[in-house]
């Protein structure tokens, strides 16, 4: 049966219509593998402070691309060639950029499979897509690994001012309610060009790169490391933790299949197809759904920290600029130890530390770079009269600790 492209439309709250631009996008966005990202959280536990970012990396995704249409638009405009065959690939790519995200995207990533990152598994998914659709993502892999003869196609689809930036802090602003992370996405696309085969932004749009570099850095402060975020989805590792510690000692436990199988993985796992296909039926349902099997669990530390997450009780978290002094953290500890009958290996899911860091703008990584109207081509920062923009090239680090907020 064929469908016309101009009723497979999405109704996106953040731009609009979004239609499907040929049958094999839509055949992709129809695959269960990517059908599956309407059950990943985008944002991870940042509900838990944001009520309303409860969307998710389907939503991003289709944005994504989207931006990348009015991109490619902008560009050959501007006299730069993408061939119908690059064209696909980049709407490929970036469809795909994040099929490889596990359960509450970046909360579990490293966990759920060790020392495999989601740009790998998600590279893992667009081979296997790739055998299933007759090799029509050669282009798209090809791009996405940065392999392609032009640069500009990569970083279109990851630098530090590509389509995923551009939608992710956008969305991201509009569902936390968190109205400083808004960015002017078209205007910035509008700024786009291509010299020497790598991608720059005209000198009039040096502006709006500045306060696309300033709205990532409050959102990074402000939501994706805000303290309460934080301190949830540390819970949240240290329940599958505590769940893969107790399956290793033999404890049953109630769970998903997918999620069974993975707790029980304690190594790095070579990746196959059933692994791959294992992985593609893991999403936040699974968590979910165990976390609420789990709270009613004869041990103590697993069902407590559960109870904890699915209720809101979260520990108490302080955010400073130097580490918290050992003894304060080791006087916690053994309050814990001696109201719950702990040992201090168990106590320390409920006290912790740990830092964070955060850099807005790396230079030695795909650095932006203006297109001066005399045909020079200088970094971002150079051009910018910002003190506050140079400063976001500096890594800043700040150190979390948390125990529970009970008086003992």
């Amino acid at each position: 049966m064929v469908i016309t492209n101009k009723l497979n439309v999405f109704n996106d709250p953040i731009y609009g219509f979004i239609g499907t631009p040929n049958e094999l996008i839509f055949r992709l966005i129809s695959h269960p593998y990517f059908q599956r990202l309407r059950r990943i959280s985008q944002m991870g536990m940042s509900y838990m402070v944001y009520p309303g970012a409860h969307h998710t990396r389907f939503h991003h995704a289709l944005g994504s691309m989207h931006l990348m249409t009015k991109a490619i638009q902008v560009l050959r405009v501007k006299e730069v060639e993408i061939t119908p065959e690059e064209e696909n690939g980049l709407l490929c790519a970036i469809l795909l950029h994040d099929i490889g995200h596990g359960p509450f995207s970046h909360a579990l990533e490293g966990f759920v499979v060790k020392d495999l990152s989601h740009e790998k598994i998600s590279l893992l998914f667009m081979k296997e897509l790739n055998e299933e659709f007759g090799g029509q993502l050669e282009t798209a892999i090809s791009i996405f690994k940065g392999d392609y003869p032009k640069p500009f196609l990569n970083q279109l689809v990851s630098s530090q001012l590509d389509m995923d930036r551009l939608d992710y802090l956008k969305r991201d602003s509009f569902y936390s309610g968190v109205t400083e992370g808004n960015i002017n996405s078209e205007r910035l696309i509008s700024m786009l060009n291509v010299v020497g085969g790598n991608l720059v932004v005209e000198e009039k749009g040096i502006y709006a790169v500045e306060k696309f570099l300033m709205a990532r850095r409050f959102m990074y402060w402000q939501v994706y490391l805000h303290k309460t975020g934080l301190v949830a989805e540390q819970l949240l590792v240290r329940i599958m933790q505590r769940a893969r510690l107790l399956l290793d000692q033999g404890v049953e436990l109630s769970a998903s299949k997918p999620l069974l199988f993975f707790l029980n993985q304690n190594g790095a796992l070579t990746f196959d197809q059933q692994i791959l296909k294992a992985f593609s039926e893991l999403d936040d349902v699974d968590i979910l759904s165990a976390l609420k099997s789990w709270r009613n669990h004869e041990d103590f530390v697993l069902s407590k920290m559960c109870g904890m997450l699915l209720d809101r009780r979260l520990l108490h978290v302080k955010i400073k600029d130097q580490p918290t002094m050992p003894q304060k953290l080791n006087q916690k500890l053994f309050e814990i130890v001696q109201k719950y009958d702990l040992s201090e290996e168990e106590a320390a899911n409920f006290v912790f530390e740990g830092e964070i860091s955060n850099k807005a703008y790396n230079q030695k990584q795909q650095a932006i770079y203006i297109l001066k109207k005399n045909g020079r081509i200088t970094d971002v920062l150079k051009e910018s009269d910002q003190l506050s923009l140079k400063a976001l090239s500096k890594t800043v680090t700040k150190y979390y600790s948390c125990y529970p907020k009970e008086a003992v």
